[in-house]
């Protein structure tokens, strides 16, 4: 006899909500990780709980006229499908937006989950209306951020496993999937010693036993590789440049892609792999959790983009606009690292750090912090702990010794305080004009239109010279690594396609590991907010499959 209906490895986002749909449908489900209980939830615990909705009520209450057929003009896009192995991806991305655009608010709403009402504009685009962007703000943060997303599947996870539904075998990594006949029946793998480490930290990789398990169906939901900076820096698409040679990881070092190689190893196609979303504003934890930990600023769009040496980034490479468009020419540049310059008015309004724990008036749901946020002299606590301890930050009060300290912080004086100088001077007079040619001014007085962001995300457009909103600040710009775009290639009931491009009977895959969704949903640009949601979808059409095939 099996040891359970079906097998799940991997007990994040996307493993929890096939978990409990199969749950629910009465079968009896063996949920594996290699972290200890104390990292359930996986890399969702850490986001900022960022989801892509379509024609929401909170969008209509700001004034936001959305639709999916606009949704679907910008998905389309940004993922620029252009080869023939997109035929699911797109299928699923075309399913997804249906998903987005329809029952997601309400499934997870009659769970408990609840909404920020100010919806964020992320992935401006820049270029024309068919291009890469989004053309209305769809970024809806849950109120709770990363946790407030994982609380009702964790809530009905753990309800199962009281009533004998689910069993959760944690430190259990699975090192082959058991193949017979054609047939996944099953995984083997190998027991880690116990290990208590806090959430995110590295944990101890010694083995103590071995173990066999069947089942009638085994999903996949183990990740991507951002973790794993050589497999990142193997991936890595010419198109993007050569890989750098100063990375920062985004997410703990249990994202470390293994599963990806052992189902290819045994019979599955694994497609895209060197579509990846990696981002350009990262920054060097002062606090760290995980091994190279980064954190990612999440920008507003006022603050000046310099590369390495010192010029100014060109449209539309503005903060918040395009992040792969961004890396793309920063690779160029011959050099790790950027500059954004900006002012104590622009970081106390516009800079947020991606991140629950980053955000503690969301993640808490605190009020009278989200108040001082919006009204305070001061950035939240956190921004204002990376600008005093932080490696990356330097502050000074004129533009000279601003550039002086950002040469020692590079320690080789790439940097002319002339042509910085130029660069600054000719952005603020820009803004002393009631009409400009700059696009990124114009991008701001654009965002200042939508009270979205004129309340929480955009500074009244100032001098970057003017001292009564200084002290000027400078901020180095690390890459950082965040998403694996492809995966393991499915059909819309998350049925893992072998080499012979058949399906895999028993094998089946969610989450960042099928790329969210057919070996990946996003084609080579995502749009923000479609992490989470993919796997919540990719999650829930799988377990509903296998509920049905079972």
């Amino acid at each position: 006899m099996p040891d359970a209906d079906v097998i799940i490895v991997g007990a994040g986002l996307a493993g929890l909500v096939a978990a409990t749909e199969l749950a629910d449908a009465g079968k009896r489900v063996i949920v594996l990780d290699q972290e200890s209980r104390l990292n359930l939830g996986g890399q969702a615990f850490w986001s900022l709980g960022g989801l892509f909705l379509v024609d929401s009520p909170e969008q209509r209450r700001l004034g936001i006229r959305d639709s999916h057929d606009l949704a679907l003009q910008d998905w389309l896009g940004a993922a620029g499908f252009d080869r023939p192995e997109d035929h699911w991806p797109r299928r699923w991305a075309e399913a997804y937006l249906r998903f987005a655009a329809g029952e997601k608010r309400a499934w997870l709403r009659g769970m408990g989950h609840r909404i920020f009402p100010v919806v964020g504009w992320a992935e401006r685009g820049g270029g024309n209306a068919l291009g890469h962007g989004n053309s209305v703000p769809r970024f809806h943060v849950t109120w709770g951020t990363g946790p407030g997303v994982l609380e009702p599947f964790e809530r009905r996870a753990l309800e199962a496993e009281r009533a004998g539904r689910i069993a959760f075998g944690f430190r259990h990594r699975v090192d082959r999937l058991v193949v017979r006949n054609g047939v996944v029946t099953g995984v083997q793998g190998s027991l880690l010693e116990p290990n208590e480490s806090a959430r995110g930290m590295a944990s101890s990789r010694v083995t103590v036993g071995d173990f066999e398990m069947q089942a009638g169906a085994v999903i996949i939901a183990s990740g991507g590789i951002g973790g794993n900076i050589d497999l990142v820096r193997q991936n890595w698409p010419a198109r993007l440049g050569t890989p750098p040679d100063s990375l920062v990881c985004g997410v703990p070092a249990h994202v470390d892609g293994r599963m990806l190689g052992i189902a290819e190893a045994a019979g599955a196609r694994l497609i895209n792999r060197d579509r990846m979303w990696h981002y350009v504003e990262g920054l060097r934890n002062w606090n760290p959790i995980w091994p190279q930990h980064g954190i990612r600023i999440l920008p507003g769009p006022s603050s000046l983009w310099l590369d390495a040496r010192g010029r100014r980034l060109p449209g539309p490479f503005y903060p918040g606009y395009d992040t792969l468009g961004t890396l793309e020419h920063l690779r160029r540049s011959g050099f790790d690292h950027s500059w954004f310059i900006l002012t104590q008015s622009i970081i106390r309004k516009e800079f947020a750090l991606s991140g629950s724990e980053q955000n503690p008036d969301l993640t808490g749901r605190d009020w009278r912090l989200i108040l001082a946020r919006i009204r305070g002299r001061q950035a939240t606590a956190p921004v204002e702990a990376f600008k005093q301890h932080g490696e990356d930050f330097v502050v000074r009060h004129d533009l000279d010794s601003l550039v002086g300290g950002m040469n020692a912080l590079a320690g080789e004086p790439l940097l002319h305080a002339a042509a910085v100088r130029r660069e600054v001077e000719g952005r603020d007079r820009e803004i002393a004009n009631a009409f400009s040619k700059d696009g990124q001014v114009m991008g701001i007085r654009n965002a200042r239109r939508y009270l979205g962001d004129r309340l929480v995300r955009t500074a009244t457009p100032h001098a970057l010279l003017d001292p009564a909103h200084g002290p000027l600040i400078a901020v180095r710009l690390h890459i950082l690594t965040r998403k694996t775009l492809g995966g393991l290639e499915t059909d819309l009931d998350g049925r893992v396609f072998g080499h012979d491009l058949a399906v895999i009977p028993g094998l089946y895959a969610a989450g960042e590991a099928s790329g969210f969704g057919g070996g990946g949903m996003h084609g080579y640009r995502a749009l923000e907010g479609s992490f989470l949601g993919g796997c919540l979808f990719s999650g829930r059409q799988a377990g509903r499959a296998v509920a049905r095939m079972v």
